[in-house]
């Protein structure tokens, strides 16, 4: 019989490509996938498929197939050409340098994370940035937790707790993920009292809610939505005030962090962390990876009593910062201090500032080996493109971008061939993401930052033929 003539798994151990197997993914996991690739084999011959009786070399070879896919990092580098700068699915604000050398420091040796080298005595992690937030923001004091969501969680918490939270109905917000902002409020204790209806707001609504059970008031950015038409929402200095009178905490979570007025390269501006506390606000809440542009972080600022008991919640441990993200937020907030330079140093501003110009020459540069790698089914185009910032922030806000536009040359089987293009070109070694749109796989050229690179791999771009509708499949 055919299938006793397949080698056996201590045979296939015995060659050479499995011995080097071993030395690079160790006996008991090279023993495993030589048992799968023996069993792979096995049925495949039950069902026909084998042209042949595969010997222990290739039972091997395919041993190490299995080994180098299982092997591959799953969080991987890809090219985001999908015109979203901040996107939450492709791990949103890219480090700049001095935060990956400052992190990769932080990972190759101890630190002195919660240690005061000088006083020889036990110290507090956060004090490695509190006093850059607070010359950044003008905020008294600062404490850093792993995002913002945390932030909001923790503040409402120690400040609300078994107490209420007034809100207006317009800013109840919902962010990626089905994160909302009633849930978050009821998982720290707090009742939420909705004020307001959904597009107006008075300052009478907050004023007759306010009770001495409340614990906090609470103004969120709308960042990823407006309410446009007949609206009203009340201004955070009336809010500050209302709250100062009723001796009860204004806090304003900004969520999107910006600590600079983007208007000065061009961009509408977004709410600054400075401003908000200039208004009035007890604590304010914002990201550290959104147009801050640095790691995943959640910043509470603002008056020092308050911080204080932010900062002693038990909440606070489960919460905190590791070392590596707490040096890459150090080296990052540390770049604010020469904010002429901020387009050079912060790859998130640079890639919002980049010119539509310059980005449309990046296009013809690229077009030709675009063209030869996805072959004469499809053409390949230079377009003008609709970039957005991204992760909530400024939602209306599209920036002139440049990129390529590559369509099925043909009716026939067009979708599914464009469907299989974009599958190939996630397929690639370092993942192409871009987006459909309009009958054409799009590539929006914002965020290429690696121009040879992109280039580079192209060739092994494994396109689908003009007269196929099937192409390969999605990479694992």
């Amino acid at each position: 019989m055919a299938l006793a003539r397949l080698p056996s798994v201590d045979q296939v151990l015995r060659t050479p490509v499995a011995a080097a197997a071993v030395a690079r993914f160790g006996r008991i996991a090279t023993t495993d996938a030589v048992r799968r690739a023996v069993a792979a084999a096995r049925a495949c011959m039950r069902k026909g498929g084998a042209a042949a009786i595969p010997d222990a070399p290739a039972i091997a070879a395919g041993a190490v197939q299995i080994l180098d896919a299982e092997g591959a990092q799953s969080l991987r580098r890809v090219f985001n050409l999908t015109g979203t700068v901040l996107h939450t699915n492709l791990g949103r604000a890219v480090l700049p340098e001095a935060a990956v050398a400052a992190a990769v420091d932080a990972m190759r040796s101890a630190v002195a994370l919660e240690f005061d080298v000088g006083g020889a005595a036990r110290g507090e992690r956060d004090d490695h940035v509190r006093g850059l937030v607070r010359e950044l923001t003008g905020a008294e004091d600062a404490a850093i937790v792993n995002n913002n969501a945390a932030a909001v969680l923790l503040v409402l918490n120690t400040l609300a707790g078994g107490k209420e939270a007034i809100v207006s109905r317009g800013e109840l917000i919902e962010i990626g993920g089905a994160f909302r902002l009633p849930d978050i409020m009821a998982r720290a204790g707090a009742r939420l009292v909705e004020v307001g209806t959904t597009n107006r707001t008075h300052l009478e609504d907050y004023r007759e809610a306010v009770s001495g059970a409340t614990g906090a008031i609470l103004k969120a950015h709308t960042s990823n939505y407006l309410i446009l038409g007949f609206t009203k929402a009340v201004p955070a200095p009336d809010l500050a005030a209302l709250a100062r009178t009723h001796s009860v905490p204004f806090v304003h979570d900004l969520g999107s962090g910006a600590l600079v007025d983007l208007g000065r390269w061009g961009l509408r501006p977004e709410p600054t962390v400075r401003a908000a506390l200039a208004e009035g606000a007890d604590l304010v809440t914002f990201s550290g990876d959104k147009l801050l542009g640095g790691p995943q972080a959640g910043i509470v600022a603002g008056r020092r009593d308050l911080v204080a008991r932010v900062a002693r919640n038990p909440m606070k441990r489960a919460l905190r910062l590791d070392k590596i993200r707490l040096a890459a937020l150090e080296a990052t907030l540390k770049l604010y201090r020469d904010p002429d330079r901020l387009p050079e140093t912060l790859p998130t501003l640079r890639s919002l500032v980049r010119r539509r110009a310059d980005m449309a020459a990046v296009a013809a540069r690229l077009r030709p080996a675009v063209a030869d790698a996805v072959g004469g089914g499809f053409s390949v185009a230079v377009v003008e493109c609709a970039s957005q910032i991204g992760s909530g922030a400024l939602p209306l806000e599209t920036l002139a971008s440049a990129g390529l536009a590559i369509a099925p040359a043909g009716r026939r089987g067009a979708g599914r061939r464009l469907e299989a293009l974009a599958a190939a070109f996630r397929g690639l070694p370092v993942p192409v993401i871009g987006y459909i749109r309009e009958g054409a796989l799009v590539l929006d050229l914002r965020c290429l930052d690696d121009e040879a690179g992109f280039v580079a791999q192209l060739p092994g771009l494994q396109a689908p033929d003009s007269d196929s509708t099937e192409g390969p499949g999605a990479p694992a």
